[in-house]
């Protein structure tokens, strides 16, 4: 596995690379001068599960704030800097625990001297970003005239090269695409070349549905090759659905552990109770809940007890009733509209101290 041989290295509380289990991140979409929603979106990030968080800098504001943002949080955070080099020093001077930046966009070799002094003094890891909408014409005029994942992987590297010019080598690199396969390619040759520590993300993904769609399919290829250190779902919609998409996707691959999983079948022509309803209730219901454990919810009491045996807890819908099954034994049967009343009873009863995990 790729991971297992990456540069460990640290982002506040935070280690990845080496091994180290794989960080969710995800970014706020608050006016970072604005400390106080800023913390607050922060928070309710950190209670879905967010690892790291990322906020934008683009004012000297949004640098001094974070240093009040920073005392009311309990996640690392990291600087999100564009074009201007005093603003990624700014940042590290008021507690950003790390910097992302292009360091081809920030202005020549001395700006990008005095940031990583600046990162040095502090021993800040910096974030070098190339996304395919960025990329150098010259490199594309190198690669046929277009963008190609291997045009991705030369920029960064070269952007890399720039910082271990001054001997600093606190480094992470994510190279990013809104194309799937393009994003795919980018990484695995990205991995064959460095030890850094990648950040994997399909930018630019879209909105919850496609954004999902996308950022599944290749996480899942990636991280299933063992290629990703930290992860972003990165989508046009509330933060917080990032965080969700990215421990289910996590928790597919057997990469986390941890939280509900809900499973639910897909209904037919057998289903008596308004299953789809039910089953988006019971995903949301279980959120505070913490068990490590599998929840069902079937269609029908013809096969939902049998489909059900491979989950912790399972509801078989019937005409107007449902069965709540336990380990594939039915413990009782419960009128329609009781049935999430009666599942969250159970699973709460399991999660107290005297219940049986």
């Amino acid at each position: 596995m790729n991971r297992e041989h990456t540069k460990e290295i640290r982002i506040g509380s935070r280690v990845i690379g080496g091994g180290h289990p794989i960080a969710i991140q995800s970014m706020t979409n608050t006016k970072t001068e604005d400390a106080d929603a800023t913390a607050a979106q922060i928070i309710a990030l950190e209670k879905a599960g967010c690892d790291i968080v990322r906020c934008t800098v683009p004012t000297r504001e949004a640098a001094e704030a974070l240093e009040q943002i920073k005392k009311r949080i309990h996640i690392p955070l990291v600087a999100d800097i564009h074009f201007n080099y005093q603003l990624a020093i700014a940042a590290i001077e008021h507690g950003a625990d790390k910097i992302r930046i292009n360091p081809g966009n920030i202005g020549g070799p001395e700006h990008i001297r005095d940031v990583v002094a600046a990162a040095r003094m502090r021993n800040i890891p910096i974030r070098v970003g190339v996304n395919s909408g960025s990329l150098e014409q010259d490199v594309i005029r190198r690669h046929g005239g277009r963008v190609t994942a291997e045009g991705l992987v030369e920029s960064a590297l070269d952007k890399v090269r720039m910082i271990e010019d001054f001997d600093y080598d606190n480094l992470v690199i994510s190279i990013k695409s809104s194309d799937v396969l393009m994003c795919i390619k980018a990484y695995e040759l990205m991995s064959e070349q460095t030890a850094y520590p990648l950040h994997v993300g399909i930018t630019e993904a879209g909105t919850v549905f496609s954004g999902n769609v996308k950022s599944a399919v290749g996480l899942g290829i990636l991280l299933h090759e063992g290629i990703g250190d930290t992860i972003r779902v990165s989508l046009t919609g509330d933060p917080l659905e990032e965080v969700r998409s990215a421990k289910l996707i996590l928790r597919s691959l057997g990469l986390r552990r941890g939280g509900i999983e809900v499973v639910s079948c897909p209904t037919c022509g057998r289903t008596e109770i308004d299953l789809i309803t039910l089953a988006n209730q019971v995903e949301q219901m279980v959120q505070d809940i913490p068990l490590d454990l599998k929840v069902a919810v079937m269609g029908c009491v013809v096969n939902g007890p049998g489909e059900a045996k491979e989950a912790d807890f399972g509801i078989a819908g019937g005409r107007h009733e449902g069965l709540l099954i336990r380990h594939g034994e039915i413990i009782r049967k419960v009128p329609e509209d009781q049935l999430l009343g009666a599942l969250r009873e159970e699973l709460l009863r399991v999660s107290s101290p005297d219940g049986l995990s």
